[in-house]
């Protein structure tokens, strides 16, 4: 049992030390998987006793539940189909995903690693992903934007394999670039390469005549 006890007026102290717990834990779990991550890992790795690693979570289990909705809440903010259609959608939706694999390393890391391990939220994971993919090339049918002959199952798993494969593959592709596949610079170019294919591949040509 825990020997922490929080003191009247802590409330703001107790929300920014889960917090940094929780986000330790994502960064353990990524880096060494859930199996093998003790709670004193996560506790060094957070700066705290293991004692306020129980008060806060209890279990490594409902650690690992709290980060899993964690990383789902990030996915749902960062690429959720935006109810009104950009001008430019794959532009849009490829800015997206650069800013969430700059902005958030850890749950990126954490989405490779569950992918590679079979955790049961990897496929949960997947098929949110899916589902979204699935509702931004619906939107770009009913605009008319889509190819006359586009498999919209392909549409949209096809995107999402080019994004995990060089998620869960980005130490393979580093051989490859002059930069880091993380740079800035190296995002932007595989953006712009991914752009291409999904225009010239999936998208409705300027010469195509409307459905």
């Amino acid at each position: 049992m825990s020997s922490w006890s929080p003191k009247p007026g802590d409330e703001k102290v107790e929300q920014s030390s889960a917090e940094r717990i929780r986000d330790a834990a994502l960064k353990c779990f990524a880096v060494h998987g859930t199996a093998t991550t003790s709670l004193r890992q996560i506790a060094g790795e957070a700066g705290v006793s293991i004692g306020l690693v129980q008060h806060h979570y209890g279990t490594k289990t409902r650690l690992i539940e709290v980060v899993d909705q964690h990383v789902l809440a990030v996915l749902g903010a960062s690429l959720a189909t935006p109810a009104s259609p950009p001008s430019d959608s794959v532009d849009e939706f490829g800015q997206r995903v650069i800013s969430l694999i700059l902005q958030q390393p850890d749950v990126i890391d954490y989405i490779g690693r569950t992918l590679i391990d079979g955790n049961p939220i990897g496929a949960v994971i997947f098929d949110d992903l899916v589902a979204m993919g699935e509702a931004r090339w619906k939107q770009r049918a009913d605009q008319h934007l889509t190819a006359p002959d586009l498999d919209h199952t392909w549409a949209a798993l096809n995107p999402l394999i080019l994004v995990l494969g060089a998620i869960t593959m980005r130490t393979h592709l580093d051989r490859h670039l002059p930069e880091p596949f993380t740079s800035t610079t190296q995002l932007t170019r595989w953006q712009d390469a991914v752009n291409i294919l999904i225009r010239d591949g999936q998208l409705r040509h300027g010469d195509e005549p409307l459905p």
